[in-house]
């Protein structure tokens, strides 16, 4: 289950809305409970790296972002929990692209962005073997 508070959510939601109609993405950072829970503490953007004219479909998290969220994370005492992207004019669901590029032990948070107005956050998960997500029961972002 991932615990993601209201303002995290809302500060996601911002971040496609500040996108559109390009993809968003950014690192989720919080606390791994020891009952499997995530708890989500905060939401870092970072820039969509992919080329222009490919940002509406696509993002790419550069290894440097992510070096950067780790230290941020270690900084506030949490650890990097996952990952979030935005969906322009599509379901809050994840895409055979993104179980392509996803990794087991994530978190992967997606946000619906309907003609520039976000909606649905949703949570998901991918399996150990990397064939299928499956939506993470959220505590806190139903919507």
């Amino acid at each position: 289950m991932i615990r993601l508070p209201d303002r995290v959510a809302a500060r996601i939601r911002l971040d496609g809305e500040n996108a559109y109609p390009d993809e968003c993405c950014g690192v989720i950072i919080g606390r791994f409970g020891a009952d499997g829970t995530h708890a989500v503490e905060d939401a870092l953007p970072v820039d969509n790296a992919r080329e222009p004219g490919r940002r509406r479909r696509r993002f790419r998290i550069e290894a440097d972002d992510v070096m950067r969220a780790e230290l941020e994370a270690g900084r506030r005492g949490l650890d990097v929990l996952g990952f979030y992207h935005s969906h322009p004019d599509h379901p809050a669901e994840p895409s055979e692209y993104d179980r392509e590029h996803a990794l087991p032990g994530y978190v992967y948070v997606i946000v619906a962005v309907d003609n520039g107005g976000a909606g649905e956050v949703k949570s998901w998960s991918l399996s150990p073997d990397r064939t299928a997500f499956a939506p993470e029961p959220a505590a806190g972002s139903a919507r």
